[in-house]
C-alpha cells in the first residue's frame, strides 16, 4: 500500500503546488490522477519517489517511510518504484534489450553496470517481458527505430524489470494516437492486475481514465476535489475539476465504448469541496 499523509509542496517562490494531500492506494489498485495543467499532478508523482522534495508530510510505501530516507537509502528504495515517462526516456542509440536491462542498474555493481554486464537471470526476465508486450522480435533494434507505442512498451518493460511494488506513470499516452493510447493503457492495467501492482497514472485524457482506471482522483490547484470510481464523473464533478464546459459529450462517448475495456469499479465516490529482425542471442550472451 502507498500512503500519503498531509503532503505539501511549496516552492521557494511561495507557490503552493500541493496542499495537504492525503491518499491511500491499496496493492493492485490502478488510480488515475486527473486535473488541468498546473493542478499538481506531476508534482504529486515526483514527490512520491522524491524527484521533487516535499515541503512537509509523509509518504509510506508499505513498511517504508520514503520521506525520512537519506540519499543512499533513497537510491535503494527507488528500486521498489518503477516509473514510466511521457517522453519514454530511452537511450536512443542503445538496443531495446539494453534499454530494458537499464532498469536493473540499481541492482548490479558499478563496474558491471558500466560495462552493461548483466546476470543471465536478468536477460531471461527481459526476454519474458518483451514477449509479454509483443516486442520479443525487436530486442536488437535501436530505440530510435521504434514507433511511439513501441517505445512506450520498452519503457513499461524497463519499469517492470525492477520488480517494483508501485508504478508511477506520467502521461503515458500524451504523444500517442488514440488507438495506441488505448492499447498502452490496457496493457498497463493488465500488467498491474497480473502482478498485484499499485499504480498512479497522471493522465489528461478523461475518457481514458474513465475507461481503464479503477479509481479517479481529481486535483484542482493542488487540492483533491474528487476521489472515487469512474462512474462518478458527472458533469458537475468535471466542471469542479476543469471549469465550465459541455461535459455531457465526454460522458456519452465513454458510455458508448466497449464495456470490456473497463476494470472493476470501486466503492462510491468522495467529492471533496473547497510486437521483426533477427535476435542475436550470442551477442546478448556477452552481457553476462
Amino acid at each position: 500500500m502507498l500512503r500519503l499523509d498531509q503532503l505539501v509542496k511549496q516552492y521557494k517562490t511561495g507557490d503552493i503546488a500541493l496542499k495537504t494531500i492525503s491518499l491511500e492506494i491499496p496493492d493492485g489498485q490502478v488510480m488515475a490522477l486527473i486535473g488541468p495543467s498546473g493542478a499538481g499532478k506531476s508534482t504529486l508523482i515526483r514527490c512520491v519517489n522524491r524527484l521533487v522534495e516535499p515541503t512537509s508530510g509523509t509518504v509510506h510505501l508499505n513498511d517504508l517511510e520514503l520521506t525520512s530516507l537519506n540519499q543512499v537509502q533513497l537510491r535503494k528504495a527507488r528500486r521498489r518504484m518503477g516509473m514510466i515517462f511521457q517522453e519514454y526516456a530511452l537511450v536512443e542509440r542503445l538496443s531495446v534489450m539494453e534499454n530494458v536491462l537499464s532498469g536493473r542498474l540499481g541492482y548490479v555493481g558499478f563496474w558491471r553496470s558500466y560495462f552493461r554486464k548483466f546476470p543471465q537471470s536478468d536477460i531471461d526476465e527481459a526476454f519474458r517481458l518483451l514477449e509479454r508486450v509483443g516486442l520479443d522480435q525487436m530486442c536488437d533494434k535501436r530505440a530510435d527505430e521504434l514507433s511511439g507505442g513501441q517505445r512506450q512498451r520498452v519503457g513499461i518493460c524497463r519499469a517492470l524489470i525492477q520488480n517494483p511494488e508501485l508504478l508511477l506513470v506520467d502521461e503515458p499516452t500524451a504523444s500517442l494516437d488514440p488507438k495506441t493510447s488505448r492499447q498502452i493503457m490496457r496493457l498497463i492495467c493488465e500488467l498491474c492486475a497480473e502482478r498485484n501492482l499499485s499504480a498512479i497514472i497522471n493522465i489528461h485524457d478523461v475518457m481514458l481514465a474513465q475507461m481503464f482506471a479503477q479509481r479517479i482522483v481529481g486535483l484542482q490547484l493542488g487540492e483533491i476535489v474528487y476521489d472515487g470510481p469512474p462512474n462518478g464523473m458527472t458533469p458537475n464533478v468535471l466542471t469542479q475539476i476543469y471549469g465550465e464546459e459541455d461535459w455531457e459529450a465526454t460522458i456519452e462517448a465513454v458510455d458508448e465504448d466497449d464495456a470490456g475495456d473497463t476494470l472493476d469499479e470501486e466503492p462510491p465516490a468522495k467529492v471533496v469541496t473547497g510486437r521483426g529482425p533477427h535476435i542475436d542471442r550470442d551477442r546478448l550472451a556477452g552481457m553476462t
